[in-house]
C-alpha cells in the first residue's frame, strides 16, 4: 500500500476534530501534518548537514562558522517550511493574531530569558566572539567550547564536565577568550619572600625558572617584577608567555610554581 492509498483509507473513516483557523482539522489533515511536519525536521537537519559537511567544507571558513551557517540554515528551513505547510493545509495564519498577543504578553512575564537566549545565540552565531574550540572564562567557569547551541553553550571544563552555559551570559558577562587573537598570552605568577633577600639573586631564580619549562616562550623573554618593596616582605611576579593554544594556564602556573618553590629551597630562602 502506498501512500496515496494509505491516504486514501484514512480519508474513508474521517472525522472532525476541531477547528483551527478556520480550518477544519480531521484525522486525515491531523495525520499530513504530523508527517509533513516530521519531514520538515528530518529536511532542515539534512540541509544542515549538507551545508556544513558539503557546501562549505572545501572554503577556508573553520569547522565553528561552518556549524554557525549551518544552524542558521536550518532554522531558515525550518521557519518556511511550517509556514508553508500551515498555508498548503489551508489554515489562515492571521487568525493566529490573537495567539501572538497571549503569546507576546507571556514574554513579557516569563518567556524573556527564552527568547533572551536565542537571540543572544544568533548573535554569536553572526558575530562570532566565540568559536567551539575556544577556551573561555564566564562567570567562574573556565573551560572550551564544545557547542553552541540556539539556547545554551556548551563548555567543558578541565575536569571534563559539561556545563551549560545560557548564551546572554556570553552576551551581558564580561567574557574572557584565550585564543580571541590567536597571539601568545601572559601568565603572572606572585612570590613573597622575606625583606632583605637579594633581589639580583630573586630576578635570576625566576627568570631560570621560567626558562625550565618548556611550554614558556623564549620571545618574549620571561620578566621578573619587583611588585612591593620595604616591611616584613618583599613582593615579586613572575610574568611569563605562552601560546593561547597552549598548555592549560593552571597547570603551567603549578608548575611554574614548583619550580620556584625548588629553587628558593635550594637557596635557602624562606617564602613570606
Amino acid at each position: 500500500m502506498d501512500w496515496q492509498q494509505l491516504l486514501d483509507h484514512i480519508e474513508r473513516f474521517d472525522v472532525h476534530l476541531f477547528t483551527l483557523g478556520g480550518t477544519e482539522i480531521t484525522v486525515s489533515s491531523a495525520f499530513k501534518l504530523v508527517a509533513f511536519t516530521l519531514l520538515l525536521v528530518w529536511a532542515s537537519r539534512r540541509v544542515r548537514d549538507w551545508t556544513v559537511n558539503r557546501a562549505l567544507h572545501r572554503t577556508h571558513l573553520d569547522l565553528g562558522t561552518r556549524e554557525a551557517v549551518g544552524s542558521i540554515m536550518r532554522y531558515a528551513v525550518l521557519v518556511v517550511g511550517a509556514m508553508l505547510i500551515l498555508q498548503n493545509a489551508g489554515i489562515n495564519l492571521s487568525a493566529f493574531s490573537v495567539l501572538a498577543g497571549a503569546v507576546g504578553v507571556g514574554v513579557g512575564f516569563g518567556l524573556q530569558n527564552i527568547i533572551s537566549n536565542f537571540v543572544s545565540g544568533l548573535i554569536i552565531m553572526l558575530e562570532r566572539p566565540i568559536k567551539i574550540g575556544d577556551r573561555v572564562e564566564v562567570g567562574g567557569i573556565e573551560g572550551v567550547v564544545h557547542e553552541i547551541g540556539p539556547r545554551r553553550t556548551t563548555v567543558v571544563t578541565n575536569d571534563r564536565l559539561a556545563i551549560l552555559v545560557p548564551n546572554q551570559r556570553f552576551i551581558l558577562d564580561n567574557v574572557v577568550n584565550q585564543v580571541y587573537t590567536e597571539q601568545p598570552i601572559r601568565l603572572r605568577i606572585a612570590v613573597q619572600v622575606a625583606s632583605g633577600t637579594d633581589t639580583q639573586v630573586m630576578h635570576d631564580l625566576l627568570v631560570d625558572a621560567a626558562n625550565s619549562h618548556p611550554d614558556v616562550l623564549k620571545q618574549p623573554a620571561p620578566e621578573a617584577l619587583v611588585t612591593m618593596l620595604g616591611g616584613p616582605a618583599t613582593a615579586y611576579e613572575l610574568a611569563v608567555w605562552h601560546e593561547a593554544r597552549g598548555p592549560r594556564r593552571q597547570q603551567l602556573a603549578s608548575d611554574l610554581s614548583y619550580q620556584v618553590a625548588q629553587r628558593l629551597k635550594a637557596h635557602d630562602i624562606k617564602p613570606a
